[in-house]
C-alpha cells in the first residue's frame, strides 16, 4: 500500500513541478569568436514557443530580451501549434513586439512547413501569417539568405517532413542545402537556422560558421549525467538535445525552446532563451 502512496505523491509532485517550469524562463549564454567580423555582435535566438505565454502580453519574455540589447533576434520556428487546428495570434503578438525594436530573422520549423504543406487544410493560414511578418519588416528566411551587415550572413533552411519521421533518421546530404540555399560564401560569418539538431556534420560541412536549432524541446525530462530523456521524434538520449556543439571548428546550438506540445512536460527543462555573445577576433578583410 505505501508503494502506491509513495509513487502517487512522486507524481503529483512531478505534475507540478511540470507546470511551474513550463512557465519559469532560463537564460543560456554562448560566447564565440570569429575574425570574420568587425565589431561583436549580439543575438537572441528564440525556438518552439508553441503558443506559451510569459507574464501578461510576454511581459517577462519581452523584458528578458531587453536586458541583453541585442543586435538582432534570430528565431528557429515552431513559434505556433500546429495540428488539427493551428493558431498564429500568440506568434504574431510576440514577433511584432520584437520587431519595433530589433531586426528579426525568421526561419521556419517543421510546424510552419506543416502550415505551408498543407495549406487548404488549414485556411491558407500560413499564407496570412508569412504576409503578417513582412508587414511588420520580419525577413522570412524560407530557403533565403539576407545579410544582417558586411559579412554576417543569415540562412534559413526548410526542411522536409522526411527528415522529421518518428523513430528513424534520414540522413541529410550537404546537396540538400546547396540547392536550397546555394553555396555558403567562406567569406562571411554565416548562421545557419536549421530546425532539426540531428545534421550538424552537413550543417558544418555546408559551410555554416554558426547553426542554431531547436525542435527537441530539451529532451522533455533532463536526466543529470544523461541529458534529455526524449525528442519528438521519439528517440532516446541524444546528445544534441540541447547545448553548444562543436565540429571541426563549427558550432551548433541547440535550444530546448520556449513551449511545448503533445508531450507537456518539462522536468529538470526549464525554457530556455538563448543569448550569443560573438565577439570580433582580429579582423580580416
Amino acid at each position: 500500500m505505501w508503494i502506491f502512496v509513495l509513487l502517487s505523491i512522486m507524481g503529483w509532485g512531478a505534475f507540478f513541478r511540470s507546470l511551474y517550469e513550463r512557465r519559469t524562463l532560463s537564460v543560456s549564454r554562448y560566447e564565440l569568436e570569429t575574425d570574420k567580423i568587425a565589431a561583436d555582435r549580439t543575438f537572441v535566438f528564440l525556438s518552439d514557443l508553441h503558443d506559451n505565454c510569459f507574464g501578461k502580453g510576454q511581459k517577462d519574455l519581452l523584458d528578458a530580451i531587453e536586458k541583453e540589447k541585442p543586435d538582432a533576434i534570430l528565431i528557429g520556428g515552431d513559434m505556433m501549434v500546429v495540428k488539427d487546428k493551428a493558431d498564429i495570434r500568440a506568434a504574431l503578438f510576440l514577433v511584432e513586439k520584437l520587431s519595433r525594436r530589433y531586426p528579426v530573422f525568421y526561419g521556419n520549423g517543421n510546424h510552419e512547413s506543416r502550415m505551408d504543406k498543407k495549406r487548404e487544410k488549414y485556411g491558407r493560414l500560413y499564407d496570412r501569417y508569412i504576409e503578417e511578418l513582412k508587414k511588420q519588416g520580419v525577413i522570412h528566411l524560407s530557403d533565403a539568405s539576407a545579410f544582417l551587415e558586411n559579412h554576417i550572413r543569415i540562412s534559413g533552411l526548410n526542411i522536409e517532413e522526411a527528415y522529421y519521421k518518428k523513430f528513424k533518421t534520414t540522413p541529410m546530404e550537404i546537396g540538400y542545402i546547396e540547392s536550397r540555399l546555394g553555396k555558403a560564401d567562406r567569406r562571411d560569418y554565416q548562421i545557419l537556422l536549421a530546425h532539426s539538431p540531428m545534421f550538424h556534420e552537413t550543417y558544418a560541412g555546408w559551410g555554416a560558421d554558426l547553426t542554431l536549432c531547436g525542435h527537441f524541446h530539451g529532451g522533455t525530462v533532463r536526466i543529470p549525467g544523461l541529458g534529455g530523456l526524449m525528442t519528438p521524434q521519439f528517440q532516446f538520449f541524444r546528445k544534441c538535445c540541447g547545448g553548444i556543439h562543436r565540429l571541426a571548428g563549427k558550432v551548433m546550438i541547440v535550444s530546448r525552446g520556449l513551449g511545448t506540445h503533445s508531450v507537456n512536460v518539462r522536468l529538470n527543462n526549464k525554457p530556455e532563451l538563448v543569448v550569443i555573445r560573438l565577439k570580433a577576433a582580429v579582423y580580416r578583410k
